[in-house]
């Protein structure tokens, strides 16, 4: 992504924001691992989204109209030993040369510069409840300036939530966000055929887990967006099973759930396939039942369709097919009506997808479900889950469970799956196996 767009996304947000305002973004926290040992750090995704810094200890102040400059980086300096134990700063000149701030200064000065900064303007754009400690560094700066009224000071007198505004800006993806979120989702997909061209039985899911990463890592992508989850046999019907540390046995699906995250955008891919390269009949019946869902769902991701439009179509589907097999009982008008199908079907169709792979946006305005508009980019994701010892079904049905996702971005035209060079359809998942 490169400054111009950072830059955009500002220039948006201020003119959204308006005169006599001002806009309060700080960066995630580091976090501990064990002692003295930290997680890998990630910056916040609604700071990196107008930012770009990927440094921890930062905060990004826009002030509107402000004769000395509008964009404002707070961030940590120079620092030569720090720098050999920890790693590179960008530090102050850093901040306004590479990443584009009209001044930067010390993060250590925070609590000094905000309080004047916050004078004389009437709006304020924060965060609140995001983080508390910070929610009480912000009070106290208000308070300050409240404290010198007296003296002429003026505080604010409105507080705005920030990620209102900023979340329905990340929601309409850029020509540059669709690029690197089609490369995060190439580097995935190449990933997960290398994973059907491998597997064997004997093998182990956290096997499987490393051989994606490793794919992503050697092509470019160092962070997975989310815990991959490899699921064999029963372990498939756990939606978010992590566990990955059981041995794939001969005659068993495996789901796995993968996607790499690239410049902070993330892609999210699940196939289910055997893990001995057949399918047996039981199987492909449910997994071709899946598929059909999946493809009624892809055609409702148009332009004027709601968001719950490509759920319905992936629903209707599904209980269709499970009436047929015997799995469910009665009319398909009752069945949908009661909800049968939850028995088998117990998540939602997709999720917004972008710098978070459960992404920012409203799914309903004002009560109503949201139209889809060119430049989202959703999930498609129905699957069945029927797992050992369901009462009532067939012992031929169960240790089952199967997703199968894609990453769609909504166009002017057709549904454009950015995941598609997976193999889903049941001849081709068992051709590239063998």
């Amino acid at each position: 992504m490169n400054s111009t767009e950072f830059k955009r996304r500002r220039r948006q947000l201020m003119h959204m924001m308006g005169d006599d305002s001002i806009a309060i973004l700080p960066t995630a926290s580091e976090q501990v691992r064990n002692r003295d040992v930290l997680f890998n750090f990630r910056a916040d995704s609604d700071f990196y989204y107008l930012t770009g810094f990927p440094e921890p200890e930062a905060v990004m102040v826009l002030v509107p109209g402000r004769p000395q400059g509008e964009y404002l980086l707070f961030c940590r300096e120079k620092d030569p030993t720090k720098e050999l134990w920890d790693g590179f700063r960008a530090g102050l000149e850093g901040a306004v040369e590479a990443y584009g701030a009209d001044d930067a200064f010390p993060f250590s000065d925070l609590d000094d510069i905000m309080p004047g900064l916050l004078e004389q303007r009437e709006r304020v754009f924060y965060a609140m409840g995001c983080n508390s400690d910070f929610d009480r560094r912000v009070s106290d700066w208000v308070n300050q300036v409240r404290c010198r009224s007296r003296a002429g000071a003026h505080a604010p007198t409105e507080f705005l939530a920030l990620d209102h505004y900023l979340h329905d800006m990340r929601l309409y993806k850029s020509r540059s966000e669709v690029a690197v979120m089609r490369k995060a989702a190439k580097l995935s997909a190449a990933a997960h055929r290398e994973l059907m061209r491998s597997c064997k039985p004997g093998d182990t899911e956290y096997q499987l887990a490393s051989r994606f990463s490793h794919h992503c890592q050697m092509r470019g992508a160092s962070e997975l967006a989310y815990p991959s989850i490899v699921g064999g046999g029963n372990n498939a019907c756990v939606l978010h099973y992590v566990e990955n540390k059981d041995v794939l046995q001969d005659g068993d699906l495996v789901l796995i759930d993968a996607g790499c995250e690239l410049d902070c955008y993330a892609s999210d891919i699940t196939r289910t396939f055997p893990v001995n390269g057949r399918f047996s009949e039981p199987q492909r019946q449910l997994y071709q039942l899946v598929l059909d869902a999946q493809h009624a769902a892809i055609d409702r991701v148009r332009v004027g369709k709601h968001w719950n439009d490509p759920h319905d179509a992936a629903v209707r589907v599904l209980t269709r097919g499970l009436l047929k097999l015997g799995l469910l009982k009665g009319t398909l008008a009752n069945a949908l009506k009661k909800e049968s199908y939850k028995k088998f079907y117990m998540h939602r169709t997709g999720h917004w997808l972008g710098m978070d792979v459960h992404d920012v946006g409203d799914y309903k305005v004002d009560g109503h479900w949201r139209e889809l508009e060119p430049g989202m980019v959703l999930t498609i994701e129905p699957g069945l889950y029927i797992p050992l010892g369901t009462r009532g079904v067939a012992k031929k049905w169960q240790g089952i469970g199967i997703r199968i996702e894609d990453d769609v971005l909504v166009t002017k035209g057709e549904p454009d799956i950015l995941t598609r060079d997976v193999p889903k359809e049941i001849d081709e998942i068992e051709a590239l196996m063998q």
